[in-house]
């Protein structure tokens, strides 16, 4: 048997009790009965008015809700020391624990840093390496063009002189 709730007042509803309404956008609402749609249809607020369950609830007049707020058990953390060491001694290790995992990632943190450093360095190294490579091949190419340029002139002069000597005026 499936009970349902008022969409107004709160109570709740057996099957075959109630009047279904649905809205144009399709949502539905059950009321207990006219009383509740007829207030539901005037758009009056529910927390406003005594006798629903929502304006119980809104000022606090359930007597089952208190009882259960006070039910409530308030957890207490307390702490003990263990059988041969004292909570000094516990506390002590436990500081002592806490600086050396910080040493520890402080020591990780260098050793990335120095790493870092490292690669950066080798980066820059072939970096300067590989412009230094091409600025020689860059120089070679002139040189060697140079040298052309020079070898044809000299050639060009040399056939001219061939030239004009093999001919027969």
């Amino acid at each position: 048997m499936k009970i349902e709730i008022c969409a107004f007042s709160g109570y709740k509803i057996r099957p075959g009790r109630g009047v279904r309404f649905v809205r144009m956008d399709g949502k539905p609402f059950l009321f207990a009965n006219k009383k509740c749609f007829s207030r539901f249809s005037h758009k009056r607020n529910p927390r406003k008015i005594r006798w629903t369950q929502f304006y119980r609830k809104a000022h606090r007049k359930n007597k089952s809700a208190l009882l259960k707020k006070k039910k409530t058990r308030r957890i207490v953390k307390k702490e003990r020391g263990i059988v041969g060491a004292s909570l000094d001694l516990i506390n002590a290790r436990r500081q002592q624990q806490k600086e050396m995992k910080t040493a520890t990632l402080r020591e990780q943190a260098i050793k990335e840093l120095k790493e870092r450093k490292r690669t950066k360095a080798l980066r820059r190294k072939k970096e300067r390496e590989e412009r230094r490579k091409k600025k020689k091949t860059t120089e070679k190419k002139d040189k060697k063009r140079t040298q052309r340029e020079q070898n044809k002139k000299s050639k060009s002069k040399f056939n001219t002189k061939q030239k004009n000597i093999g001919r027969k005026y």
